[in-house]
Formats: structure tokens, C-alpha cells, sequence
């Protein structure tokens, strides 16, 4: 067996994060498996072994999603960055109030929700994409399922970008962040039932871990997940909604001519701009693919994007199309893994989309502005200058 291919590129560095195509393009023709030496990690690089690894917990542990030995000691017990049978226990409960039959009765408050968020944006002619819709709408969905109150709802979102930012390499974004994260992870350790709005998600948690359905002391963690894994992504998913169908009108017309479009909208969207650039595991064991051998130990790096532009499961991947319905995309990640959040993630996401296309026929907008992230890529602003209101 053979090694696999070595490469130079260096996966954090700032013109990567920010826009990793051209990156990805290359380490895609090198091969399905490539060694970065200034990360010492192994990136998965197309579709097909993405998938394969995604389903193989054995051979790739989510013990080490983190690119960094300090974060991944720190989610050492969540749902996240734990294996099947703990990780199976540990995301029942969490799914148990992610689940259809749960959202069901979520659906109709989100849909009102987004509507008059949207014809409100939409009768001032311009707003903020980012601030004003991508951020404020997740952001009090969350806070109202789950419960938060006070100073918590005041920093979900430095706390949720925060959280992020810290499964990077050991680098300066994530020891910026680690003090910030650490707010995050001490509030979630010692939050109590009663810190928590009665009959809220948050809540619910806490009354499984004292029907025994979860191990001891395990609420907060799972509640950390809500806020460290699932606030950033889907706000980073909202801005590239925006972001799309400003660029791509036509595709917006689509949508508004035929609504069942909708989730396969949202579908190309996830496809086109996943909201997480790499993700982390580790080999449990020698792993051969594609005739070369990923050593047992070494640090995986799973990049979503470049398995959603892969030209070989994709045809025209490149091409932002939302009669394509991608529901095989990556973004979600898939197998015992697959995002435990993704139901409220497309409620909301539907929602906007809906709106969006009953309310307006163009959106004029000006530069997006992004900043470099090590988990997360999103847009940090996008000045919507015109609505043209359908």
C-alpha cells in the first residue's frame, strides 16, 4: 500500500478559509485522501470517501472533531465528540425535541415569525442582510425553544461564534476565542433546571436527566451543543440565502413561481456554500482507501465543501441551481452523525426562503464582507441597498 499524496496548502490560513474552492479544486485532483503537512492532518476530498467515513465511526472517532487537544478534551462527554453506545444515548434525548413530531408545533410560529420579519425589512427599501435577518431571526427562535433568558440571550452569538472558532488548530483565531468559549462552557456546567423558561426544550433536558434517560450531569452539555454547534451554522446558512438569490434572481423566480421548490432551494444552497468548511476525526486504525493507507491516529480533516463540488457525484457543481435538489449533500454531514439540528435548521430556513420569494423579486445588494474562520464559514456583512418587492 502506498502513501497518499502530500500537499502544501495550509487549510487555516486567511485566503483558504475564506474562500477554500480553488483549495479544494486541487486537493480533489490529487486524490480522495491527501496528507497537509503544515497541518499534519489527512483531508478527505471527495464525495464518496466523505460519505463512507461519515458512516465508519469505527474506523473515523468523533473524539477528535477539534483540530486542537484543549477543545477536544473540553467536549469530552457531549454528543458531539463521542462514539456509539455514549454517543447514541447522549443524542436521543437531544433528537427527542428535534425531531418532526416535535417541530410540528413549531412550524406555524417560525412561518409568522420570518414573514413579518421579512415584510418588515422589506417595506424599509434596505437593511443590514447579516445583523437584521441572519442573525436576529436564529438567534430568537433558539433562545425561545430552548429558554435562555437574560445575559444568555445577550451573548448567544459571541458565545456560538466563539465555540467554532476553537475547533481549529492551534492558532491565533482560536486561543482569541478560547476565553470567550470558556464563558460558554462554565455557564453550560452550571446551569440549573430553574435557569431555564418552564416548558422550554432547555427544560425538558434537565427533566430527562432526572428521569435517568440521560447519565448524570449531562444536560448542560447537551445544551452546549444547541449553542456551540447549531446557532453559528445556521445563521452562516440564512446570510448565503440571502447572498444567492441576490446574485441569482432567476433562481429566486424559480421559487416564487413554483413554491414546492423550496426545500430543494435550501438543499442547493446547503450543496453550494456548506456553513462548515472542515470537520474533525481521528483513525481509530490503519485506513486504506483508493490503495493508499491513512495511518491509525492520524488527524482527519473532513472538508464538506469540496465533497458538495465534487464533479464526480455532481454534474455542473459549480452552478447554483435550485431545481437540482441535492438531498445527498454533505453540509449535514451524514450516518450516526448527521446533524442532530437539521430539522430546526430547515424550519427556519424554509421559512425565510418562503417569505423571501411571496415578498420580493430582486434584492440589490453590495459587497459581501467575510472574515476568516476556522469551522464556520459565513458572511459577516451584506448590505441589501434596494428591495424590489414582487
Amino acid at each position: 500500500m502506498a502513501t497518499p499524496p502530500t500537499s502544501g496548502i495550509d487549510l487555516f490560513a486567511d485566503e483558504v478559509v475564506l474562500d477554500p474552492y480553488p483549495a479544494y479544486a486541487e486537493l480533489r485532483e490529487q486524490g480522495p485522501v491527501v496528507h497537509l503537512r503544515k497541518n499534519d492532518v489527512y483531508a478527505l476530498t471527495r464525495y464518496d470517501v466523505i460519505r463512507d467515513a461519515l458512516a465508519d465511526w469505527e474506523s473515523f472517532s468523533s473524539t477528535s472533531i477539534a483540530f486542537n487537544p484543549m477543545a477536544n478534551e473540553a467536549l469530552t462527554g457531549t454528543s458531539l465528540a463521542s462514539d456509539p453506545p455514549v454517543h447514541t444515548q447522549l443524542r436521543a434525548t437531544l433528537t427527542e425535541n428535534l425531531s418532526p413530531r416535535a417541530l410540528r408545533g413549531l412550524k406555524g410560529g417560525i412561518e409568522r415569525k420570518a414573514d413579518a420579519l421579512v415584510a418588515e425589512l422589506v417595506a424599509t427599501g434596505s437593511f443590514e442582510a447579516i445583523d437584521a435577518l441572519a442573525r436576529a431571526f436564529p438567534l430568537e427562535v433558539v433562545a425561545d425553544l430552548i429558554g435562555f433568558t437574560g445575559h444568555v440571550r445577550d451573548n448567544m452569538l459571541r458565545w456560538g461564534q466563539a465555540a467554532m472558532q476553537v475547533l481549529g488548530p492551534m492558532n491565533q483565531r482560536t486561543a482569541e476565542n478560547f476565553p470567550i468559549a470558556g464563558e460558554l462552557y462554565g455557564w453550560c456546567s452550571e446551569v440549573k433546571a430553574g435557569d431555564l423558561v418552564e416548558g422550554s426544550v432547555g427544560r425538558g433536558i434537565f427533566e430527562a436527566e432526572a428521569r435517568g434517560a440521560i447519565p448524570p450531569d449531562t444536560a448542560g452539555h447537551i445544551i452546549h451543543q444547541y449553542l456551540g454547534a447549531g446557532v453559528d451554522t445556521t445563521i452562516a446558512a440564512i446570510g448565503n440565502i440571502v447572498a444567492l438569490f441576490a446574485e441569482h434572481p432567476d433562481q429566486l423566480a424559480l421559487v416564487r413561481a413554483n413554491p414546492s421548490l423550496i426545500p430543494a432551494a435550501f438543499n442547493e444552497v446547503l450543496r453550494f456554500w456548506p456553513p462548515i468548511n472542515a470537520w474533525g476525526r481521528r483513525a481509530t486504525k490503519d485506513v486504506e482507501i483508493d490503495g493508499t493507507v491513512i495511518p491509525a491516529g492520524a488527524q482527519i480533516a473532513v472538508l464538506l465543501g469540496a465533497g458538495n463540488r465534487d464533479p464526480r457525484h455532481y454534474e455542473n457543481p459549480d452552478a447554483f441551481l435550485v431545481e437540482r435538489n441535492p438531498v445527498d449533500h454533505l453540509a449535514f454531514g451524514y450516518g450516526p452523525h448527521g446533524c442532530a439540528g437539521q430539522g430546526l435548521a430547515r424550519l427556519e430556513a424554509h421559512a425565510v426562503i418562503d417569505a423571501l420569494s411571496r415578498r420580493v423579486e430582486r434584492l440589490v445588494v453590495g459587497p459581501e464582507v467575510r472574515v476568516p474562520s476556522n469551522t464556520t464559514r459565513s458572511i459577516e456583512e451584506l448590505p441589501v441597498l434596494e428591495v424590489i418587492p414582487a
